[in-house]
């Protein structure tokens, strides 16, 4: 696959969801999905992917030995199987979840709105039940008194 492939793919995203910029989307390659900042990257070294990286926000002080363990059972849990992991913007200190979608032929623009709409879910799950919750509420999902959204 090819740049041209990415910026294709980018191209009928924005014509899925309605958006009339490609190009300033393909120049900053980011894009605002339900509220997260997505950022749409495909490198030289893995030519044959895209990867969406959600910026899922960042964690209250105190909490972030327990988030990195609920991240890492996600990880092992849940993303394993998506090629998706949780992980830590080393900028902004923010918890990132990171997609990796090969670019075949059946994914389409169509489809990646979706991917990115259902990882949204993911993300309103882990802001309002880990990143938002009481105190009460947050001991009572690093006990494991939580149901993960299965993908």
């Amino acid at each position: 696959m090819s740049v041209e492939r990415y910026e294709s793919l980018l191209s009928e995203l924005c014509q899925a969801v309605g958006l009339p910029d490609v190009q300033h989307v393909i120049e900053t390659r980011s894009i605002e999905v339900e509220g997260f900042d997505v950022q749409l990257e495909h490198i030289e070294e893995d030519p044959d992917a895209i990867y969406l990286n959600f910026h899922f926000g960042t964690v209250t002080a105190g909490r972030t030995l327990t988030v990195f363990r609920l991240m890492l059972e996600a990880n092992l849990l849940i993303y394993a199987q998506d090629q998706a992991q949780l992980g830590l913007d080393p900028d902004s200190g923010g918890i990132i979840l990171i997609v990796r979608v090969v670019m075949t032929d059946d994914v389409t623009g169509d489809w990646l709105a979706d991917l990115l709409t259902h990882y949204a879910e993911h993300g309103r799950y882990w802001q309002k039940n880990i990143f938002e919750s009481t105190d009460e509420m947050f001991e009572g999902i690093a006990a494991g008194q939580f149901q993960w959204i299965k993908a």
